[in-house]
């Protein structure tokens, strides 16, 4: 049976949960998120939130987030630690991922706004560090 594309929250729930399950387990990215990260459910629940209005327009997530200061704030707690090699493990799960359980316009966006926003996060905190 072909995968089927992202379509309401449960799909985003879904990919939200398997994706940062492997995360948690992954050799360089998991020390990271595990070190930060102090309520799982919660991250979880905000991070859907995220994704249901970046690919849906919909849920509660309207002018509720700033990634760029979320990910500055752990460049700081990990010692200016984060890599393009982060950024690059994290975007090859998230495609993996998108694959493995779903199929469509809605999941090639999701790909497509990643990169985006993995290139774009990662300039703008090198550009932040104290050199």
């Amino acid at each position: 049976m072909a995968n089927h594309d992202i379509r309401n929250r449960e799909d985003v729930e879904k990919l939200v949960h398997t994706f940062y399950a492997q995360v948690r387990e992954h050799p360089n990215l998991g020390p990271i998120f595990n070190g930060i990260v102090t309520n799982w459910p919660e991250h979880l629940e905000r991070l859907s939130d995220f994704w249901e209005m970046i690919l849906l327009q919909s849920g509660p997530g309207k002018n509720k987030f700033n990634p760029l200061k979320a990910h500055k704030e752990v460049d700081q707690k990990t010692g200016q630690g984060l890599s393009q090699v982060h950024f690059g493990n994290w975007l090859e799960l998230w495609f993996t991922t998108l694959d493995m359980l779903f199929d469509g316009k809605v999941a090639d966006h999701a790909k497509e706004h990643a990169r985006n926003m993995a290139s774009i996060l990662f300039l703008r905190i090198y550009e932040a560090r104290d050199n």
